[in-house]
């Protein structure tokens, strides 16, 4: 059984920064094309960072420059690395595993993330 277990989120204040880890189970990471998510209330789900393997990566340009994807094949996890934070990147932010290969889709249960001013 596949499950992708975000963490991380939390209540910053502006300029701040948070790590999100999203660590996965049930699946072989590096046969995966991962993602990282966002959801503001009220809103459509919207992509936020993509990390290919070996590891090219792409940025919406809400945060290009102020966040940074990476991933960790060797502990089945990846991260987002989030700066400069703003009071608009306050979203709950989901972590997406897409298989490189064949069917399988799988979304985590996604992390509040909230900044104040």
């Amino acid at each position: 059984q596949v499950q992708l277990l975000e963490s991380g989120g939390g209540l910053v204040q502006a300029g701040g920064s948070l790590r999100l880890s999203c660590v996965a189970s049930g699946l072989r990471l590096s046969m995966y094309e991962m993602y990282w998510y966002r959801q503001h209330p009220g809103k459509e789900r919207e992509l936020v960072a993509k990390i290919s393997n070996p590891g090219a990566k792409t940025y919406a340009d809400a945060v290009n420059g102020r966040f940074i994807i990476s991933r960790d094949n060797a502990k089945s996890s990846i991260y987002l690395q989030m700066n400069s934070l703003s009071p608009e990147d306050t979203a709950v932010y989901y972590c997406k595993a897409v298989a490189r290969m064949g069917p399988g889709v799988y979304w985590g249960q996604g992390t509040q993330v909230t900044v104040f001013s």
